[in-house]
């Protein structure tokens, strides 16, 4: 800038002529003109159109890939670098730099104007936002895409994140106990987006019509939910930004876990290890976890945990089986074909019939699962002895090996069906322990039967003692009568029996 104000100084004041200019500053004429031609010193030149010789018969495909890019989400959408490897499959021989700029001016006219947006403050204490993420890992050897719930304290940044094999309003429930767990505290507010297992219905404004199983939730803990307007994700920024980041620092390589509850465990220690590393982003010399600690003196003390399940009625089918989330679970054999409440938590499954709890099982996450519990069906085999010998309940029941021995032996027998049956529905009144001692009894000594093992139980069990009766003190002796076993002594003496 400073070689072209002392040519245009020489020329327009001095009156130097171009090739005077050329012969004193050794540049050439056609330099000098562009310096004399330009309104002032240090005028670049900005292109107005780039010019695309290779890239302009390719411009249409690439234009149709972006736009049915754009109708996916945001994780399926391709990179520039994806569409120049495939429009370098196609037969372009251009540079990557003309695909990247062609995409960026591409998604700015669709998108026009960038948005502005207002910085938000939370006090300390006052509110936490909460999102969901689908997130892909392995566990036992096989790959999930899993669903991850994430928490964010909005004053110290402090997050918390748990995954579920669903979305649904149980894991939704677990995951609000297991965050303030680990927060040790509540806040004031909780900020969501409108997801059906919390928000029933939109109104005007930031009215909003809640689940009523949510707002137990959130009487319980006294929170205020407050709902973000639609498509107004700046509005809980915080987390939006949080399910990125947590993808890279936690999720990137693919976790491989053998169990959920594992790869649990796992990303609670790195929420704690990535708040202890991290600074604040405005309290610079203070990590995530020294403000969080200051942020805790602002909690409000942790009740008891929620009842975090999803209630509904079912109808037990004749097979004593009710049908839950594409699965199947066992009740007790006496609820067969009537109507039963189903409590599904976050990890197992508990059936009631009117207050009375009549089968509990491990959640199955899968489809068209098969969960048995032999007990529900013992007391039918009572009658139908046997269904004993291919009964699906029956098979593989981790008994007690002295109990398999003897069921292996009388079902061998004929009729061997009701006596190993009357065996095992002993277990029922006598417990498994004790039957296990009378068939190894029975075992030991080779009188392997139904009449030995139910005789041994029987001598095994004892009776309680009747309470003492009290006995009123004018029923009461005032000389109690001793025993004095000597008096039989006189019985041995000899005995005259002559006839007078």
């Amino acid at each position: 800038m400073e070689s072209e104000s002392k040519i245009r100084r020489l020329h327009f004041v001095q009156g130097y002529t171009i090739k005077a200019l050329v012969r004193k500053t050794r540049l050439s004429r056609n330099t000098i003109r562009r310096v004399l031609r330009s309104e002032k010193a240090g005028c670049t030149y900005e292109r107005v159109e780039q010019p695309k010789p290779k890239l302009g018969k390719y411009a249409d495909t690439l234009a149709s890939w972006l736009l049915e890019d754009s109708k996916l989400s945001r994780k399926e959408r391709r990179t520039a670098a994806r569409y120049h490897a495939q429009l370098q499959s196609e037969g372009y021989k251009g540079a990557y730099d003309s695909v990247q700029r062609y995409v960026k001016s591409w998604k700015a006219e669709k998108n026009g104007a960038k948005a502005a947006y207002v910085p938000l403050v939370f006090e300390p204490g006052d509110a936490y936002q909460f999102d969901w993420s689908e997130e892909t890992v392995e566990i036992a050897g096989s790959v999930y895409k899993v669903k991850v719930a994430h928490f964010r304290l909005c004053n110290s940044r402090k997050f918390f994140v748990v995954a579920y094999f669903r979305e649904s309003q149980e894991m939704l429930f677990d995951a609000h106990n297991k965050a303030f767990s680990f927060f040790g505290g509540l806040c004031k507010r909780g900020i969501y987006d409108n997801m059906k297992t919390a928000v029933t219905s939109i109104l005007i404004g930031k009215e909003r019509l809640f689940n009523r199983r949510f707002l137990a939730l959130m009487d319980h803990y006294l929170l205020e939910p407050v709902a973000c307007s639609p498509a107004a994700g700046w509005e809980k920024g915080q987390v939006e930004n949080q399910v990125d980041n947590v993808r890279d620092w936690i999720f990137r390589p693919r976790l491989k876990f053998e169990s959920i509850a594992l790869l649990n465990a796992h990303l609670m220690q790195q929420c704690e290890l990535i708040a202890q590393r991290r600074k604040h982003p405005d309290i610079k010399h203070k990590n995530i976890s020294d403000v969080f600690r200051d942020e805790q003196a602002s909690f409000r003390e942790l009740p008891y945990p929620f009842e975090a399940y999803q209630e509904v009625n079912v109808r037990v089918s004749s097979t004593c089986l009710i049908n839950y989330d594409r699965n199947r679970y066992s009740v007790d054999c006496a609820y067969a074909n009537n109507t039963v409440c189903v409590r599904a938590y976050a990890n197992r499954i508990v059936v009631y019939a009117e207050d009375k709890k009549i089968g509990e099982h491990p959640r199955q996450f899968g489809r068209d699962h098969t969960t048995f519990d032999p007990w529900h069906y013992v007391p039918l085999l009572e009658r139908k002895p046997g269904a004993l010998r291919n009964g699906a309940p029956f098979k593989d029941w981790a008994l007690p090996k002295p109990i398999l021995n003897v069921k292996d032996q009388l079902l061998k027998r004929k009729g061997g069906d009701r006596e190993c049956v009357a065996v095992l529905v002993a277990m029922l009144e006598h417990g498994i322990e004790a039957v296990q001692v009378a068939c190894e009894l029975a075992l030991a000594d080779k009188t392997v039967s139904k009449d030995v093992i139910l005789n041994s139980l029987s001598r095994l069990h004892q009776e309680s003692q009747p309470q003492a009766i009290e006995i009123p003190i004018a029923l009461k002796l005032s000389i109690e009568p001793t025993t004095d076993c000597t008096h039989y002594n006189s019985l041995l003496k000899e005995v005259s029996h002559v006839q007078q």
